[in-house]
C-alpha cells in the first residue's frame, strides 16, 4: 500500500491564502494583520516542506481580502511570501510581496523623541533602505534608523 505524500488542507470558496512565509515568522503575520479577531475560517499550516525553502508557512482565511498597507506589513516580515486571492474556488490574482521604497502609517519611528512618537496627529513615513544587506527604515522626520528586529506596526 502507498502512503501519501502530500498535505491536503481545506480549500476556501473565496478569500486570501498567504504562503510561501519563512516559518519562524507564521505567528507574526497572524499577529500583525489580526487574524485572531475575524470571525471566519482560518487556516495556518506551520513546517511544511517546500522545495524551494525547505520549510515554510501557509494561511488561508476565508471572506477577506488584504488592503494594500497590510500587504506592505507583510512583505516587511515575510518578503518572500506570496498573495493569492479566491473568489468562487477560482484564483483571481497572485503576487510576490514586494517591499516598497517608502512606508507610511503603518510602523512605528523607534527613536521615542520622535515627532511622529510625541504628535499623534503626524503619520509615520520612512525610507527604506538597506545596510550590509539588512532591512533599515529611515525616519522622514528624524532620519533615526529603525532595524528590521525593532520594527512595530501601529
Amino acid at each position: 500500500m502507498e502512503k501519501r505524500k502530500e498535505l491536503v488542507v481545506s480549500a476556501i470558496e473565496n478569500g486570501t491564502v498567504i504562503d510561501h512565509i519563512p516559518a519562524d515568522k507564521v505567528f507574526q503575520v497572524v499577529k500583525i494583520l489580526g487574524l485572531t479577531n475575524v470571525s471566519t475560517p482560518v487556516y495556518v499550516g506551520l513546517n511544511v516542506e517546500s522545495k524551494k525553502y525547505g520549510t515554510k508557512g501557509f494561511i488561508k482565511v476565508a471572506d477577506k481580502y488584504f488592503a494594500p498597507e497590510d500587504v506592505n506589513k507583510i512583505a516587511l516580515v515575510a518578503p518572500t511570501a506570496s498573495i493569492i486571492e479566491i473568489k468562487g474556488f477560482e484564483v483571481i490574482n497572485k503576487m510576490t510581496v514586494k517591499i516598497p521604497e517608502h512606508i507610511e502609517k503603518i510602523v512605528r519611528c523607534f527613536n521615542p523623541n520622535c515627532v511622529t512618537n510625541k504628535e499623534h496627529d503626524i503619520p509615520t513615513k520612512f525610507r527604506v533602505k538597506y545596510v550590509d544587506d539588512k532591512l533599515r527604515l529611515v525616519c522622514h522626520y528624524c532620519e533615526k534608523y529603525t532595524s528590521e528586529e525593532n520594527i512595530e506596526f501601529i
